[in-house]
Parts: C-alpha cells; structure tokens; sequence
C-alpha cells in the first residue's frame, strides 16, 4: 500500500508550506494525501498566494471538509502514516492540545495521536509569549513532534524558495520521505583561498592606501 498522509492547513500565515507539501507529495507515486483545510486557511491562501482554495484541493487525493465530523479521517480504524499540520495556528494547537476536536483539522490530529502515529506540527507565530510555550510542551507531551519552519542558513539559500523547500523536505523527512529537496549538512568543507596576502614589508598607511 502507498503511504497514506493526512495534510492539514490551519489559518496562521505561511499556508505555503502546507501547498508546497501537497505540491511534493503529488509527484510521487507511492503517496496518498488527505487534505483538510479550516476556514481561515481557504481565506489565507486567497491572502498570500497566487492560488485559489480550489487549486490547493486539487493537488490532493482527496480532499475534506473541515466541518465533516464523519469523514474517514476522524476514525482511528481509517490507517494513515500520520497527519502534518502546516502551518499550525495557536488556536488550532489549542485544541489539539486540550482534545476539543471541535473540527475535522483537530479531530483528524487527535485521532494520529490516539493510535500513536506521527503528528508533524508546523507552529507559525513570533514572537511566543508563555501560553503558546506552553501548549508546544503539552503536544509535546501527547506525543507530537513540533517542527517550527525555521530556516536553515547552512545551505546558502537564494530564494524565498530555498527557504520553504528546505522546510518542506526536513519534515517529509520524519515520514521516510526523501523529497530530493533538502540539501544536507556534509561537514566543514574547506574554503578557497580568495585574500591575497599583503607584504609584511609595506607600512600600514600603504596598505591603507591599497
């Protein structure tokens, strides 16, 4: 059987890793994605992409209404290899957090981690005060991996690009998933030479000068 991913998008800002993610998935094969969407996030993808919610829903298998209570996803007899939230808002977090499956999205995220499979959250929100510390540590808890999209700078990204790509691939990663996307940390390389040196004969004012 292919894998079986839920893709959650909450209303925070950055819905692009959640799109970027079924973008990904959609070229392999081996991979089937269930996307569920909160209304925010629809409102959001309007705000900060060029996509319509229609376009995002079609880069899933299938796709869900976060209203749907009875969808396939909210039953821990439904196998999935696990749920990525990205981005998570904090009002979503909470909920997960404190089991109030009042949606689909949260439900759908408290059924992975009631069967004990992998629920990958991508919290979006800077700076944090003490509340939304603490609900990372209580998912934490639960048995959730917080995956901050935070990016890397080892890799000398050069676009906006880069920077979700990496993002995307080091959690596709935490299911097994080798995107080709990430470029990886391979120790200290040495550096070129690029300084010419300067003759320790020549006074600091000719240097200066040079």
């Amino acid at each position: 059987m292919p894998k079986r991913i839920v893709i959650g998008i909450s209303g925070a800002s950055g819905v692009i890793y959640g799109i970027r993610m079924l973008e990904i998935l959609k070229t392999i094969d081996e991979v089937e994605t269930h996307l569920v969407m909160s209304r925010y996030a629809r409102l959001n993808i309007e705000i900060e992409t060029t996509y319509a919610p229609q376009d995002v829903e079609a880069l899933a298998d299938v796709v869900h209404n976060a209203s749907n209570q009875a969808a396939s996803i909210s039953s821990g007899s439904f196998k999935t290899d696990g749920m990525v939230i990205a981005p998570c808002s904090m009002n979503t977090l909470s909920g997960i957090a404190h089991s109030t499956a009042g949606n689909l999205l949260v439900r759908a995220a408290d059924v992975v981690l009631k069967e004990q499979r992998r629920l990958v959250l991508m919290p979006r929100e800077v700076p944090l005060h003490v509340g939304h510390c603490k609900l990372m540590y209580e998912v934490a808890q639960l048995g959730a991996v917080i995956a901050p999209p935070m990016p890397a700078f080892y890799n000398h990204p050069e676009t906006v690009d880069d920077i979700i790509n990496h993002s995307v691939g080091r959690v596709l990663d935490l299911f097994g998933i080798d995107a080709e996307i990430v470029k990886r940390w391979e120790g200290l390389q040495p550096k070129p030479e690029t300084l010419t040196p300067i003759s320790n004969s020549k006074t600091r004012t000719e240097r200066k000068q040079q």
